[in-house]
């Protein structure tokens, strides 16, 4: 049977702020990304989110991000290569003690908000996330925007990558998402962001917000546990990836 994965942005609940609901998206997919405590989460979330992850038998993946809590981590920042290796093996270090502690392994690796899209495009950050992973263990799996530039670093170094496609995001003519701040850039739409998946998992393509069709590479597609209705966006995902005949297993 055809496997692909369907990943969700999870543990980003912070102090007495609640967000998301991680148990029910934690009952459908099939890896986690969980936030490391610089954008989202502090200890106690991750502490639960992962131990919740491990018994429903998801894999666990870190998700680093930019030090802007008050952001949400999707302000970019001017930040170095070695600032950003630092940042990120300061990150997934944390996050694999808590996954250690429940008796599981750290799966995968996936950068959050601004930090995921600045290295799409920026080799040289590509290759301090790279880098900041492959030295943390080697076996890991990048979780990276498909046909972006940390897929090539990546590759590079043979580190294991999986192309990650969005439901939810409109894309440009370039493969990289339509910014946040810009109109159309999300899609609210359950129907449409299940088609798009349908078409970027089965035909390996998607429809550009400029009309043109552009090849990705669906390895792993991914739910934002923080937008609204994204509980029912993962099941309808699943039953139709289900009806396509394909298993959901991280990869």
């Amino acid at each position: 049977m055809r496997t692909v994965d369907l990943n969700a942005d999870l543990g980003e609940s912070f102090g007495a702020w609640r967000m998301g609901d991680d148990a029910r998206l934690l009952e459908v997919v099939s890896s986690a990304n969980v936030a490391c405590g610089f954008h989202a989460g502090d200890p106690g979330t991750i502490r639960a989110t992962v131990q919740q992850a491990v018994r429903q038998g998801v894999a666990v993946g870190a998700h680093p991000s930019l030090p802007d809590l008050a952001g949400f981590g999707r302000r970019r920042m001017d930040v170095t290569p070695g600032e950003v290796y630092d940042m990120v093996l300061y990150q997934v270090g944390a996050i694999a003690a808590f996954v250690k502690a429940a008796g599981a392994r750290l799966h995968h690796v996936k950068a959050h908000g601004a930090l995921y899209n600045m290295a799409a495009t920026d080799r040289s950050l590509a290759m301090a996330i790279v880098a900041a992973v492959r030295d943390f263990d080697a076996d890991l799996v990048l979780y990276a925007l498909a046909g972006s530039s940390m897929v090539d670093a990546a590759e590079s170094v043979g580190l294991s990558v999986a192309g990650e496609v969005f439901a939810d995001r409109a894309y440009r003519s370039d493969g990289t998402l339509v910014p946040r701040s810009q109109e159309g850039a999300l899609i609210a739409d359950e129907a449409k962001a299940v088609a798009q998946a349908l078409d970027m998992v089965r035909d390996r393509r998607v429809l550009a917000i400029d009309g043109t069709w552009v090849a990705v590479r669906a390895d792993t597609v991914c739910v934002h546990g923080d937008s609204p209705g994204a509980v029912a966006l993962a099941v309808a995902l699943k039953r139709a990836l289900d009806a396509e005949g394909l298993q959901l297993r991280a990869p």
